[in-house]
């Protein structure tokens, strides 16, 4: 009983899930995947699913597609964007996009852009986002 005595005690911590936190880390590796689409236009997320096979649920992997998020403008150059959800995040009133002005500046942007969501620079425009998204439809009774 003497061991214990030299040990501090404490109360466990409630697994709460910081949302703010949540959305940062969701968007810094999604971020980190375009990088990899660039080195690798063919390269794919993999995700975990279950699927049934004979009345039973099964872990399975699946080859996921990754979309560009960036786009080639008419004069050459590039606009690079978040997607949080279905839409782009906005920057500023009516901006979504950076304009880049090669694929090969886009590495960088892309850093810059992983450091300001650590620093928590975009968890305002990460919330409005949050918010904007549609919530789940209720499942139906079956």
């Amino acid at each position: 009983m003497t061991a214990l005595k030299s040990l501090t005690f404490t109360t466990v911590p409630k697994p709460g899930a910081n949302p703010t936190l949540d959305r940062r880390a969701k968007v810094i590796e999604r971020l980190e995947e375009q990088k990899l689409l660039l080195t690798d236009p063919t390269y794919k997320r993999t995700v975990r699913t279950s699927v049934k096979k004979d009345g039973e649920r099964i872990a399975v992997e699946k080859q996921q597609r990754v979309l560009p998020w960036w786009r080639s403008v008419q004069n050459g150059t590039y606009a690079f964007f978040i997607r949080v959800g279905f839409k782009p995040l906005e920057f500023d009133k009516g901006k979504t996009a950076i304009a880049v002005p090669s694929l090969d500046k886009l590495p960088s942007v892309i850093d810059t852009l992983i450091t300001a969501v650590r620093n928590g620079e975009l968890d305002e425009q990460l919330a409005q986002a949050a918010k904007q998204a549609t919530p789940k439809k209720p499942r139906k009774a079956a």
